[in-house]
């Protein structure tokens, strides 16, 4: 039996453009020999819908975009997912599509509500697992978190539901080592299960999500037979015998361990989850045998038959803020980015993205000098730019600045540079940057990074003002090597330059600026934000690590005490496991610290 695993990028509300996405590829699928194409959850509406669920109208409407698909695509066997109410209630579900009509529903079971999820919000859950059956093979459905319990919905369909086939639709965001934890658990659950686990994930970028893709495909022995690319579309063909699952349920049979034999329509085995048969027959009316079909189907797409290769670390995290700057900019209707590039390594890794992205011609860099830009910075962003092919442009701010301090000469009577008059600089910059996103419609990218977030190490309506702040999520120490990585993908020497590599960070906005005048070196910074911002580890534990107690109190007190310009920050990229936004909800009032 051929299964396509249709790993689409789907965009939250637009259900015209998601149905007709669904149709291409259904048909596609049916065109390469597949008996069941199965799509990502709620692929009808994109994910996460969040609050749109709530309106009635908004189900209503995905309703009718599934009945469209269902119409245009009534031969082939179709799992979508798909907001759906019944007496008031909403659910995260799966459709199952054949013969132009919904011929049944699966409610999923586990609605995740912690990290970015908050579905419990949304959705109520389901209360039974729906196994589906085609050409007499039967293949139990389930939505992402579904398959994440060992002893869930997943376990019911191929232990007392017969399945020998668990499908699972998920939309399941990416972060920094994700792939591996979930090809691990695939294969305990394929091994548990003595059954094919395929698994269909969306990919994209929604807001500051970003959905990886990397669909899967497990024998009843835990081993891999199929993944799909990171980050892009692709429409991946698993040719499965389940044979062999049947063959080891007899086995464990023979040992003992519950595996019942043909199930009626629909039963329930006591303390379990009700089990609702849905039997299609035939499934597929194919004009051809199968094995020409499968033959066709190889020398079509031979690409989408093997086992994609996983990206390095640097590689998938590129892949993935790639993905994000692209999706956002797209998806929200801006056709040109603009970004202050300032010869530091923040400003040329964020220019190297985006011309990635989105293609040199839409990007639009701007030099913002000021009496302390150094020759050296000022002569790297040129060449940056130059090097990436992507358009430059210089604003000198000495005359503005000039002006900020005459204005204010009765309040800045001390002449210094402190933080006020610093300050002041970034704003400008800011103020120019969305001048041009006014006027020529621009999309402005920030540059700060993740260590600078956490601390506050930034100017809030400054160089914190803008659409999408591609690093937010991307420790400083993980900026350098991502730098590396692009250079290391040429042409020859990279367009980051090497000075930009071995400067010293610096903020360039008093004389003889380093970033460690205030902050503690970066590889200590990011080892406390990771402990205490993504792990929740104390004050205490945190020491322990073999920190300077000092430090971590200074370092604590910044991120606790600069919450009031995070939650005022631009949306950007998620890449670790915990985030600021979405992940970490704090007050902003709030004396507790530690």
């Amino acid at each position: 039996m051929r299964i396509a695993l249709a790993q689409i990028d789907p965009t939250v509300g637009d259900l015209g453009g998601n149905r007709e996405l669904i149709v291409r590829r259904a048909k596609q699928a049916q065109a390469e020999g597949a008996r069941v194409v199965a799509f990502p959850e709620l692929a009808i509406c994109g994910y996460p819908p969040e609050d749109l669920v709530l309106k009635d109208y908004f189900v209503a409407d995905c309703r009718d975009a599934l009945f469209q698909v269902a119409l245009a695509c009534p031969e082939l066997p179709i799992v979508v997912g798909v907001p759906l109410c019944e007496d008031g209630v909403v659910y995260n579900a799966a459709a199952i599509l054949y013969g132009g009509e919904v011929a049944g529903w699966y409610r999923k079971i586990r609605l995740p509500n912690y990290a970015v999820f908050d579905e419990k919000r949304n959705f109520a859950p389901g209360d039974r697992v729906v196994v589906l059956q085609v050409d007499g093979v039967r293949m139990g459905i389930t939505i992402c978190e579904d398959i994440w319990e060992e002893n869930g919905p997943g376990e019911a369909a191929a232990s007392a539901g017969g399945a020998a086939i668990v499908l699972n639709l998920s939309m399941s965001p990416y972060h920094l080592g994700k792939g591996h934890e979930r090809e691990t658990m695939l294969a305990e659950r394929a091994r548990a299960w003595r059954a094919f686990v395929c698994y269909a994930n969306g990919v994209g970028g929604q807001d500051e999500l970003v959905f990886d893709g990397q669909s899967l495909a497990f024998d009843p022995e835990g081993r891999l037979v199929a993944r799909a690319a990171q980050f892009k579309e692709q429409l991946l063909l698993v040719d499965v015998d389940p044979r062999p699952a049947g063959t080891a349920r007899e086995e464990a049979r023979a040992s003992g361990i519950r595996a019942p034999g043909p199930c009626p329509t629909e039963f329930c085995l006591p303390g379990s989850w009700p089990i609702e048969v849905i039997d299609l027959g035939s499934a597929v009316k194919m004009g051809e045998s199968p094995s020409a079909a499968i033959s066709s189907a190889a020398s079509a797409d031979a690409s989408a038959l093997l086992v994609c290769e996983a990206l390095c670390i640097e590689g998938e995290v590129y892949g993935a803020l790639c993905l994000g700057v692209r999706d956002y900019a797209e998806k929200n209707g801006f056709r040109q980015v603009v970004l202050g590039i300032s010869g530091g390594i923040d400003s040329a890794l964020t220019a190297c993205i985006a011309a990635d992205a989105l293609g040199t011609d839409r990007v639009n860099t701007v030099s913002m000098p000021s009496r302390y830009s150094s020759a050296g910075t000022k002569s790297d962003a040129r060449e940056t730019a130059e090097r990436l092919g992507i358009h430059f442009y210089e604003i000198a701010i000495e005359g503005i600045y000039g002006t900020y301090l005459q204005s204010l000469a009765a309040y800045l009577a001390d002449g210094s540079c402190g933080a006020t008059e610093q300050n002041i600089q970034a704003r400008i910059r800011g103020n120019l940057l969305m001048a041009l996103s006014n006027k020529s419609g621009w999309l402005v990218l920030t540059t700060g990074n993740k260590s600078e977030t956490a601390v506050g190490y930034a100017t809030l309506y400054g160089d914190m003002a803008g659409g999408f702040a591609v690093l937010k999520d991307v420790p400083k120490t993980l900026v350098y090597k991502l730098a590396r990585y692009r250079n290391s993908m040429g042409p020859e020497a990279g367009p980051i330059p090497e000075t930009t590599l071995e400067r010293a960070p610096s903020a360039e906005l008093a004389p003889d600026q380093t970033d460690q005048d205030t902050l503690p070196p970066y590889d200590i910074l990011d080892r406390i934000i990771d402990a205490y911002v993504v792990n929740d580890d104390s004050l205490e534990e945190i020491v322990a690590l073999g920190i300077d107690s000092a430090v971590v109190q200074r370092v604590l007190a910044m991120i606790d005490g600069n919450e009031y310009k995070r939650r005022q920050a631009a949306p950007g990229v998620r890449i670790t496991p915990k985030a600021f936004g979405k992940d970490r909800r704090l007050p902003i009032t709030n004396r507790y610290r530690g």
